[in-house]
């Protein structure tokens, strides 16, 4: 079974319109950062999952370097919190788009307020492959004009 995943010669290539599929981890931080607040189109589980290892990275140091020793956190808390005041609006729209890019709503994010059982169905829905019907939450630009071929059926019939 083939996968559905485009290849990319090079970074270059790629618009931040359209998911990068084995994003290395670098462009994956650079391309949140530039989608700073997009909630519509797609990521990659690359994209989405090399931020997720990022943001739990640096959410470790700030609690290891505010911690005393004595259970005391100020420095901590104060920098947990502005980490996270920087971090959750994008840290939500990649969530999103990795919601799109397996075909499902992002209002299935509200599943992050079900403690244990929702987190599991996130996770989940988080690793799933991507769905070629999730191109319905593109938004084309001027720049990447349709192709002119017609578009053939997923998956391809035999």
């Amino acid at each position: 079974m083939a996968s559905y995943q485009p290849q990319y010669p090079t970074q270059a290539n790629v618009p931040l319109e359209l998911p990068y599929y084995g994003a290395p981890p670098i462009e994956a931080i650079k391309r949140f950062w530039k989608k700073y607040s997009v909630f519509w189109g797609r990521a990659s589980r690359s994209e989405y999952w090399w931020w997720a290892l990022a943001s739990a990275i640096v959410s470790g140091i700030i609690n290891a370097a505010g911690s005393t020793g004595n259970g005391s956190t100020g420095t901590s808390s104060a920098l947990g919190g502005l980490w996270f005041l920087a971090t959750v609006v994008p840290s939500l729209a990649v969530g999103a788009r990795r919601l799109h890019d397996a075909n499902l709503s992002a209002w299935l994010l509200l599943l992050a307020l079900i403690p244990v059982l929702g987190w599991i169905a996130l996770f989940v829905f988080m690793i799933m492959p991507p769905n070629p019907a999730g191109q319905r939450f593109d938004r084309p630009s001027q720049a990447y004009p349709q192709p002119p071929y017609p578009q053939q059926p997923y998956p391809p019939q035999a």
